[in-house]
């Protein structure tokens, strides 16, 4: 990170920061910890030989300007194809298979107590650690002291490393032992310290909850997440349907919910051909286009939006949802291919954003990123100007919507 220091910074300019650093770690953070009941015996045990880490990406050194917020013109949406490159679930796909096997009486157990299936929990695994083989390198109290100290997110890394304290006071792992990502993720499920210390489960019964090294702990901790946030015990998490022509694609969203046969009745199908199960019919769900009339188009349950909740992303959440299909029921990939929606300008997305804004619409946040209610308000713009509704923002409606 040394473009982020004056050009004519030197080996001592670090060295005043690493000075100023550490002062804040026996005093500010000392201050803090101890406040929160951490004791000298964990801030000695934790801070011994501990110093700011300058390959970390997002950092903010004392002196030196944060970054600009992300220009405006920046090209935003690159196809989603990519995300859901095949080789790559194929692979995941074929280990999940094999660890769900091996693992088949623990993930048993693990539905039994928290009621999320298997195959998502072991999606997760995959996704978030490669099945527990991602190399987790860096000392997780270095990593979340030098980003709480300057990263532009300090508040959040902060509370980070006080709870990452808590962990250590309360005897689950040493400093020396708490391993983690880049940005301060830990263990197989890739944990933040705050999650850890609410989801955590000792599912073993040695008496640590341990994400690094158990199996069971890791695979039971993300169920525990996934049930504390809300999964609907016995439900899917969604279906890829066929939305007809006829049907509006501005329906979409988690506040639109209705229930599946409703959905079903207006023509909407699974692309599969087979049927909704009928314990799903009588439940609600929420249309979910992703890409508008550009790509695959779903059906989600509100277990959808509990994946979200690990990441909050839909393609995310897409992405495991695949996984856990290919993984249970030997499926494939989406059937609707994703089609070619990353040419358009952060800018002109703005622009028509600003443009529906001022016709009324509610399009979300006006940030240039085409959320779901940016999407449907687009495609109820469209469809009131007498066009054949994509709910997607295209170059062709550069000029129409000023």
């Amino acid at each position: 990170m040394l473009a982020l220091l004056p050009p004519a910074a030197t080996a001592a300019s670090r060295a005043e920061v690493e000075v100023q650093f550490q002062r804040w770690i026996a005093g500010d953070i000392a201050a803090e910890a101890k406040r929160n009941g951490i004791s000298d015996t964990t801030l000695k045990a934790a801070f011994n030989s501990v110093s700011l880490d300058w390959e970390l990406p997002d950092l903010v050194p004392p002196g030196s300007t944060p970054p600009r917020q992300q220009d405006q013109s920046q090209a935003e949406f690159s196809s989603p194809g990519a995300y859901f490159a095949e080789n790559r679930l194929q692979g995941l796909a074929a280990t999940g298979r094999s660890l769900s096997a091996q693992h088949a009486a623990t993930l048993r157990s693990i539905e039994a107590t928290y009621g999320v299936p298997g195959e998502i929990v072991v999606a997760i695994w995959g996704r978030e650690s490669g099945f527990g083989r991602a190399k987790l390198p860096h000392p997780a109290i270095e990593v979340l002291a030098t980003k709480a100290f300057m990263s532009t997110r300090k508040e959040m890394f902060r509370s980070e490393l006080i709870a990452a304290l808590h962990m250590i006071e309360g005897g689950d792992i040493s400093a020396a032992q708490m391993m983690g990502s880049w940005a301060g993720a830990l263990g197989q499920p890739q944990f933040l310290p705050s999650s850890y210390l609410k989801y955590a489960v000792d599912f073993d019964g040695d008496g640590r909850r341990d994400i690094w090294n158990s199996v069971p702990d890791s695979l039971a901790s993300i169920a525990n997440y996934l049930a504390q946030e809300g999964w609907q015990r016995g439900r899917d998490w969604g279906f890829e349907v066929d939305i007809p022509a006829g049907v509006s694609c501005a329906q979409e969203g988690p506040d639109l919910a209705k229930p599946i046969s409703a959905w079903a009745s207006s023509g909407i199908g699974r692309v599969s051909g087979r049927p909704f199960p009928d314990q799903e019919l009588r439940a609600d769900g929420m249309m979910l286009v992703p890409a508008g009339r550009h790509g695959p188009e779903f059906i989600v349950t509100p277990n959808f939006y509990v994946i979200k909740q690990y990441n909050n992303s839909d393609l995310y959440a897409l992405f495991i949802g695949n996984l856990a299909d290919r993984i249970a029921y030997g499926s494939g990939a989406f059937q609707a291919t994703w089609g070619n929606v990353g040419k358009m300008l952060r800018s002109d997305v703005l622009a028509m954003q600003k443009a529906l804004v001022a016709q009324g619409y509610d399009v979300g946040t006006v940030d240039g990123l085409a959320g779901y209610k940016t999407r449907r308000s687009l495609g109820d713009w469209q469809a009131k100007s007498g066009l054949q509704p994509t709910c997607f923002p295209d170059a062709s409606l550069k000029a129409r919507l000023k």
